[in-house]
């Protein structure tokens, strides 16, 4: 799992063909820290298959507009360059799981 570093970064990453996980976080952020460890378990299972990374909304709020982010955490699911998927808040890892599989 990587962190975003520019959003000319993210912007590349983005047209690459391949399934991607984004994690909308911010580090004081107590829900973001609540599926951190299971965004960083997921990342792991699905080395190879998924790129997971993560954009923190307070070095980049132009991408939190730019995306639509609400509330944090939100993860958004892309493939083919389009986000085809998300969720918002803690949720389950069994939901995640799904919705990875539907990805790749």
């Amino acid at each position: 799992m990587r962190t975003i570093e520019s959003a000319t970064e993210l912007e590349k990453l983005l047209k690459e063909d391949k399934a991607i996980l984004l994690d909308f976080y911010a580090d004081t952020c107590p829900p973001c820290q609540a599926i951190m460890p299971i965004v960083e378990k997921l990342a792991a299972e699905y080395e190879g298959k998924v790129d997971f990374q993560k954009v923190d909304v307070h070095k980049f709020p132009e991408l939190r507009t730019k995306y639509g982010i609400g509330s944090i955490p939100t993860l958004l699911f892309v493939k083919k360059t389009e986000v085809v998927d998300k969720t918002v808040g803690v949720v389950a890892e069994s939901v995640l799981v799904e919705k990875l599989n539907k990805l790749i």
